[in-house]
């Protein structure tokens, strides 16, 4: 199978590595010190006390790498639209592309039925672009639960986790979706090909909608917020908002508010992804984490109150720091009105 990995950093590499050791034909798309090291020594992924080291193609020229049969998108989400050009080449007519991106996909609606059927949302897919030339029947959905980091050029740490849950957007079971189930299995990571893709879309991202926001704000490790007695009532707020949009959308919660909280909190001192972001000087994925869920809010006429406020404030404290676009600030705006 011919993948290319389209972001090939922590999350990535870690993908990039583990399938090409599985006799995938992987490439990576990366850039800056990054790709000159994996271009000069090979990626190395320390994992389980060993360093394991492949040697993929690696390139900032996605032309350079021919159609395939896959592309796994790792990039953050907000970053998507400003490489569909340069995707392009990648694509055939039976590529699928897996959107291992954080938050709502840009697929989200197609094949949902119901109203919203092929709707596209505006404060991830300015435009639709994503999905006109993306398209949305490439898709397969997949969400992310390992934790990695690039610890120096070239090189990806893994720290825990390796499930990556897979799903079409119909809920089939596709030869493709079981096929790349497979290859992720034979990798060592754990790919169960679920039948209502969206249900664990929503579960991570209802931990996302609140805590990163709130530790953007506060600088609080998840610990923090899920014990202290203020932070863990607005994160409760937060996702009983988010649970109520996301339930009129036919999504079903495996778990409860409580025991997502738990959750959390057992994960000990951990920054989120927001708040290193905003400590490293790189963009925040405000949009789609918080933005999409009260714009989702907004199609179905529910209030999002405790929503509205945090993002209110992130959006300011990330435009301050000069790591949101004017253009998403402005879509926030438009949503809130």
């Amino acid at each position: 199978m011919k993948i290319c990995i389209y972001g090939a950093g922590a999350i990535g590499g870690y993908l990039g590595v583990e399938l090409a050791r599985a006799g995938a034909d992987v490439s990576l798309v990366a850039r800056g010190a990054h790709l000159a090291a994996m271009r000069s020594a090979g990626l190395k992924l320390l994992i389980n006390d060993e360093e394991r080291v492949v040697t993929p193609r690696s390139t900032d020229t996605p032309s350079e790498l021919g159609v395939q049969d896959v592309v796994i998108i790792c990039l953050k989400a907000h970053s998507v639209t400003g490489v569909i050009e340069q995707m392009q080449p990648l694509l055939g007519p039976r590529t699928r592309i897996v959107t291992a991106v954080n938050g709502i996909p840009y697929w989200y609606f197609y094949k949902h039925g119901g109203v919203h059927e092929n709707s596209v949302l505006e404060s991830i897919d300015p435009g639709g672009r994503q999905w006109r030339e993306l398209g949305p029947e490439r898709a397969i959905g997949c969400i992310v639960y390992p934790a990695t980091e690039i610890v120096a050029p070239g090189v990806v740490k893994h720290v825990y986790g390796n499930q990556f849950p897979l799903g079409e957007p119909s809920g089939e079971t596709t030869s493709d979706v079981k096929a790349l189930a497979a290859l992720f299995t034979a990798a060592g990571m754990k790919a169960p090909v679920l039948d209502r893709i969206r249900d664990e879309i929503w579960l991570k991202l209802w931990g996302n909608v609140c805590f990163n926001p709130i530790s953007a704000l506060t600088h609080a490790t998840l610990d923090t917020i899920c014990t202290d007695p203020a932070t863990r009532a607005l994160s409760r707020a937060i996702m009983q908002e988010a649970k109520t949009i996301a339930e009129t959308f036919g999504v079903n919660f495996r778990v409860d508010i409580d025991r997502r909280i738990e959750g959390a909190r057992k994960v000990g001192a951990h920054k989120t992804s927001m708040l290193q972001d905003l400590e490293r000087g790189r963009p925040m994925e405000i949009d789609p984490l918080v933005t999409v869920v009260q714009e989702m809010g907004r199609m179905t006429g529910i209030p999002t109150p405790a929503l509205d406020s945090v993002l209110a404030l992130v959006a300011q404290r990330a435009k301050i720091a000069g790591l949101y676009e004017d253009s998403a600030l402005a879509m926030s705006a438009k949503a809130v009105a």
